[in-house]
């Protein structure tokens, strides 16, 4: 995901136009609106832990008010959600008054607007002589999307932990913060160094694998699902009982110091003079301070930093909207000095949002190559992460009841990245009265076959396997590029095709001419040709991309590299019984029984002759077509993870090439990692961790070298 040209409006500016753009003649109106709504979803959101809308139509509500106000100054008022922190906090806590405000940070959506903010900065620090020659040093650091809060330490020992609440004001959670492993009960300073009062803030969060934890604890139970893992971490840490709070793996980011008892003190004594020293101290003091954070020369050397985490935000265990870019030198900090709201001397980089609210307008289901029939979403167009979003997977029946959404609902709609969009959850405060929940159809929507949920399954199937449905998303996965790899037949092509009564099943696809093709809708004797072409090339594709085509249930690419390795073809494949079929590494004895079962139904029998009979390869190109065997086991027993693009090796390849070694290619770095393989824009936390626990980093020259002789040196 990448930043476009400086002068594109932005979606939060484009929505704020939008906004802006409606009916609204009378201005002061519009105003007392805008403070009306902005305060009623700041309460959502900082006091009751329920957003009914996106960060980034909030953030939009915010910018029209801005605007608005920057046209008619007489409109603005003290208690302006363009000049209020956060909410006031709850009753149900004590109230605790920051000695220093916890101020908010205003927020930029553009490079242009991050570079207007620069050319702010410098213009008042060349103006400020006495504290250096203009030039300005930033430290930035990934914007954690948690909870704010205030540490106050007192000759060393923690005595009081709150939230932000208005930024005046919070909620005393100190016996909460307590139960956070990452928050120490006493500084790790020497005597002579520890302040009498040192305040330390940061933001508690959620890492998104113990959330994703969390909710299949909370699925299996029955629970409700959590909708996000900030969310989830305020509500946490907000419990009256400590010990719920103690029973989730929360953390903590430092970031900040706040009331110094005598001045900011360096080591034995020594006055701080930057926000990296402050940082310096705080991880001193035994306090976590972001790994990520650097400090760096000038606003363009800043932005590059905002523009590499946008495209590396989920490389982290932990959510980030954006990236908070602060002035270093802590006397031109001051004499910057800050608005009602926020310091002019900082400011909060938003990426482009991958939450938005939509209307789920109904609930369809879809039928895959194997049967199973997936519900999905249809919404009201919107937005997301560069893209706009129409459809978005509901999984299966469970999630469905387990996110509680029925048509008709608003929803919050998520898309991170490339991945599929997803809906989030509903917003029941905005649920129409006359809702009803959506109930699973009972019979195929292409077919009209019943549809089965087996015991112990979260999927449900239509087991008509001559479904119309299924024949055309096996034929198009046949063909598609994990598989067969045949280009020119995408699922609109295949579509079509069945309609015409050219293809029945995958074997259908070898018996395609050019002279057949060429007077169909949207072929031309060119177009044919290639297609031709690129299913004779096809035939010769080995037995690993074919069992994959044969859409056999479980069977993955990687089971069907580990099968490849250990069968010198289909026919030596298809004899094995289910005893030798589980003994192979990964497969196990529900895959043996579904590969057994597959070659034992006589209806594949006859395509796999006909795949015979067409000139289709059964043979491994592990084994060069005879006898058992395959690659020297170089790797066996060993966990090598990739990250990056390499230019030999898709990640595909790159894996398959370890698992037919012996080795195994996990997701992430652990102790037991033997190399990290890292390409083109690696991921950095992976880099890091396998930095910190000195295991072998490779290019891709190491790469092939490790492949062939098992050495990382």
């Amino acid at each position: 995901m990448t930043t476009g040209p400086a002068d594109e409006a932005p979606l939060v500016e484009g929505l704020a136009a939008e906004h802006a753009a409606g009916s609204h003649a009378d201005p002061a109106a519009r105003a007392a609106e805008l403070r009306a709504l902005i305060r009623y979803h700041a309460d959502r959101y900082h006091r009751d832990d329920a957003p009914e809308i996106a960060d980034a139509e909030y953030d939009a509500l915010v910018v029209e008010l801005q605007h608005l106000e920057g046209s008619h100054p007489e409109l603005a008022t003290p208690d302006s959600g363009s000049r209020t922190v956060g909410a006031a906090p709850l009753a149900q806590f004590v109230p605790v008054r920051h000695a220093v405000p916890m101020m908010s940070l205003d927020n930029v959506f553009s490079p242009k607007e991050f570079h207007a903010w620069g050319d702010r900065v410098e213009r008042l620090a060349a103006a400020v002589p006495e504290v250096g020659d203009g030039a300005v040093r930033v430290v930035c650091e990934p914007k954690i999307d948690g909870l704010a809060v205030s540490l106050r330490y007192e000759r060393g020992r923690l005595v009081q932990a709150a939230t932000r609440g208005d930024g005046t004001t919070g909620e005393d959670v100190t016996a909460n913060v307590a139960t956070i492993r990452a928050i120490p009960a006493r500084l790790a300073l020497d005597p002579g160094d520890v302040p009498e009062v040192l305040e330390v803030r940061g933001e508690v969060y959620l890492p998104v694998s113990a959330f994703e934890a969390l909710n299949r604890r909370q699925a299996a139970a029955g629970l409700r699902r959590f909708a996000n893992p900030r969310n989830s971490a305020a509500g946490s840490l907000r419990q009256k009982d400590p010990a719920v709070t103690a029973s989730r793996p929360l953390s903590f980011w430092a970031y900040q110091i706040g009331e110094v008892d005598g001045g900011a003190a360096g080591p034995r004594g020594a006055r701080l003079g930057s926000h990296a020293e402050a940082l310096e101290l705080v991880r001193r003091a035994g306090l976590p301070v972001n790994p990520e954070t650097r400090t760096v020369d000038g606003l363009a050397a800043a932005y590059e930093f905002c523009r590499h985490w946008q495209d590396h935000r989920h490389d982290l265990d932990y959510e980030i909207d954006g990236v908070v870019a602060k002035v270093n030198d802590l006397a031109l900090q001051r004499a910057l000095g800050a608005t009602s709201r926020a310091p002019r001397w900082a400011i909060a980089y938003k990426f482009p949002p991958e939450e938005r609210t939509t209307l789920l307008e109904e609930i369809l289901v879809s039928i895959g190559r194997t049967g199973r029939a997936t519900p999905y979403a249809k919404l009201t167009p919107v937005a997301v992460a560069g893209s706009t979003v129409e459809y978005a997977t509901l999984h299966n029946e469970d999630q469905v009841a387990g996110k509680g959404v029925r048509p008709g609902d608003t929803v919050i709609v998520r898309k991170a990245g490339d991945v599929i969009p997803e809906v989030v959850g509903a917003v029941p405060a905005r649920r129409p009265a006359d809702s009803v929940p959506w109930r699973f159809p009972e019979r195929c929507p292409s077919c009209a076959s019943p549809l089965v949920r087996l015991d112990g399954e979260a999927d449900t199937y239509c087991v008509n396997l001559e479904c119309a449905a299924q024949r055309v998303q096996r034929l198009a996965h046949f063909c598609s590029r994990t598989a067969m790899d045949i280009e020119g037949l995408g699922e609109q092509r295949v579509t079509q095709l069945v309609a015409a009564g050219m293809l029945a099943d995958v074997a259908d696809v070898y018996a395609l001419d050019a002279r057949a093709l060429a007077p169909i809708e949207g072929f031309g004797e060119l177009s044919a040709a290639n297609l031709v072409a690129a299913i004779e090339s096809s035939r010769s594709a080995g037995l690993a991309r074919l069992l994959v085509g044969l859409s056999i249930r479980h069977v993955g690419s990687t089971v069907a590299e580990q099968l490849s390795v250990h069968f010198a073809d289909l026919d030596a494949l298809a004899a094995a019984d289910e005893t030798r079929l589980g003994a192979v590494d990964g497969v196990g004895s529900v895959i043996a029984q579904s590969v057994h079962a597959f070659f034992g139904a006589t209806r594949n029998h006859a395509v796999i002759e006909k795949l015979r009979a067409a000139g289709v390869s059964f043979a491994s190109a592990r084994h060069g077509g005879s006898g058992e065997g395959g690659p020297a086991q170089t790797l066996a027993g060993r966990s090598v993870v990739v990250t990056g693009t390499l230019e030999g090796f898709t990640r595909e390849e790159a894996e398959a090439a370890i698992i037919a070694r012996g080795g195994k290619s996990p997701g992430s770095v652990s102790a037991k990692t033997a190399a990290l393989v890292v390409g083109a824009d690696p991921g950095a936390a992976k880099t890091a961790r396998a930095d910190a626990l000195g295991i072998p980093v490779l290019d891709e020259a190491g790469f092939v070298r490790l492949l062939e002789t098992g050495e990382t040196g």
